[in-house]
């Protein structure tokens, strides 16, 4: 496995220096921030993220990601010419060296919680999800955000979204994502990049819009759209996760030679559709991370992994989620994780 480190440009707290000096660290995740959804990337800040991270000892050959625009997803008369714009940008990605790409195809919110900063016994704080909070509130009217929300948008902008979607249904929106795949994996395939679409946070519909990347079941369905290579998953274990019906273990086992990347991190269960993120190792939470890296190992996993959400501990204030400390405990958990599967395979 090739471990990696999530950075998010010049901004981030997090330095490349810092992350440089994590043990066995080998790659960075990163993306061109400062243009819009659906823009051509350009060379030079592609180039640029690259030279940052060779300056530090580090491979920038992983981008997280390349955002697909709400027109793609809705397939509407912009789809083809935003299709294009994302095939130039693969080909970019490609000739700088960038062998993976991370995606969603996610209507609307990204990944969403109801909760930044939950207390947690032992005085660190994660984020946490609660259904009944989410649904209790009216994307519309509420002035207050979640997590996972496009604060680019405006009220009305969000209103003429949503009045977008309600026409869209789950059928529909694969319709719309195999009329994607069906343009850019090619182009992939040619640039000698896999594409690793992420798995819907959580994994199931908000405010009655659709989410179709949720389990066993649509992962088959979403891979046999175009079955090579190329077209695969990024296995987030605390997305699938949250679903306690998905069996992790197994679907690692048996998708293991089309996930190109691999986002390990844990959750706690605390009720039906309610859970918060604790540290990376098995006995944290609800997630058997052991299990999972033995059935990838076992099936020939050679991608790559990074520690996705860490909690914030020993004080540390930054950007949710992506603080250093926990994220680069998980890190030395999971490099020691792979040595010893490996090792004992």
């Amino acid at each position: 496995m090739k471990l990696s480190f999530r950075w998010y440009g010049e901004s981030d707290p997090v330095t490349l220096e810092k992350i440089s000096q994590i043990p066995t660290m080998r790659s960075i995740v990163s993306a061109v921030y400062d243009v819009k959804p659906g823009s051509v990337w350009s060379e030079e800040s592609i180039q640029k993220i690259k030279t940052q991270a060779e300056e530090h000892g580090l491979v920038f050959d992983v981008v997280e990601s390349v955002p697909v625009p709400e027109d793609i997803k809705l397939g509407n008369e912009k789809a083809d010419a935003l299709i294009e714009n994302y095939c130039e940008n693969i080909r970019r990605l490609g000739k700088a060296g960038v062998k993976c790409i991370c995606y969603n195809f996610m209507p609307v919110f990204d990944w969403l919680r109801s909760e930044l900063e939950h207390q947690q016994p032992d005085g660190a704080n994660a984020l946490a999800y609660d259904e009944e909070t989410v649904l209790s509130m009216n994307p519309l009217k509420s002035e207050l955000s979640l997590p996972g929300w496009d604060s680019s948008y405006t009220k009305e902008g969000l209103r003429e979204l949503l009045n977008a979607y309600s026409k869209i249904d789950e059928e529909q929106l694969w319709k719309n994502l195999e009329k994607f795949l069906t343009r850019v994996i090619p182009v992939a395939v040619e640039s000698g990049i896999n594409m690793a679409i992420h798995p819907d946070d959580p994994p199931w519909g908000i405010f009655g819009l659709p989410r179709i990347i949720t389990n066993r079941e649509n992962l088959k369905r979403f891979l046999n759209i175009v079955p090579v290579k190329n077209n695969g998953l990024t296995f987030c274990t605390g997305s699938l996760g949250a679903n306690p019906a998905n069996d992790l273990v197994s679907m690692a086992g048996e998708f293991a030679d089309r996930i190109h990347f691999l986002h390990l991190r844990n959750i706690k269960h605390t009720g039906p559709r309610r859970f918060e993120e604790v540290g990376h190792p098995t006995a944290c939470g609800n997630v058997d991370m052991f299990g999972i890296v033995k059935a990838l190992v076992a099936g020939g996993f050679d991608g790559y992994v990074r520690p996705d959400h860490g909690r914030m501990i020993w004080g540390e204030k930054g950007r949710y989620g992506y603080g250093l400390y926990d994220r680069a405990l998980g890190a030395t958990y999971i490099a020691g994780l792979f040595e010893a599967v490996e090792k004992l395979k």
